[in-house]
């Protein structure tokens, strides 16, 4: 489906704004897929994020400032996040010795078993790219990098 016919617009006033319409529409449609997917699990895209993170870094604890710096979602309050994962038993938040107003947090034996649910169906969610050739797929990424960079949002 065209975006013309998917947000029923004939018209856009440029092929520039066609394009941020069509990558904000499809960013959308991503993000609902996810959510669709983990809402059985009960997390938000968001709070998949800070998993997947602090699985990364498994098991070394991390800070909340060094999550946020490397979430997808740079407007996503880290610390709510972490505290509504710390209520459902997937991180913990311990104190640190040397900074009490800083804290370490890591995923949980609950968090690492809920990612190996959950990531397979997000994977699923890549099937949706597989119509385009995989050298396309390189090139989308590359210039979606270079848009992002032209404006040092990197």
């Amino acid at each position: 489906m065209t975006i013309e016919a998917a947000i029923k617009q004939k018209k856009f006033s440029s092929p520039y704004h066609k394009l941020i319409i069509n990558l904000t529409y499809t960013a959308n449609w991503i993000m609902n897929k996810q959510m669709e997917v983990l809402r059985p699990f009960d997390l938000s895209p968001q709070q998949y994020n800070v998993l997947r993170i602090l699985k990364g870094s498994h098991p070394t604890p991390m800070r909340i400032q060094d999550i946020t710096e490397r979430m997808l979602d740079k407007t996503s309050n880290t610390s709510r996040l972490v505290d509504k994962l710390a209520a459902k038993n997937r991180v913990i938040k311990q104190t640190r010795k040397d900074d009490r107003r800083a804290c370490n947090i890591m995923i949980t034996a609950e968090g690492l078993d809920i990612l190996e649910k959950a990531t397979p169906m997000i994977a699923a969610i890549e099937k949706f790219m597989h119509q385009i050739e995989p050298e396309d797929i390189e090139k989308i990424s590359d210039f979606l990098d270079a848009m992002r960079h032209s404006d040092g949002v990197d």
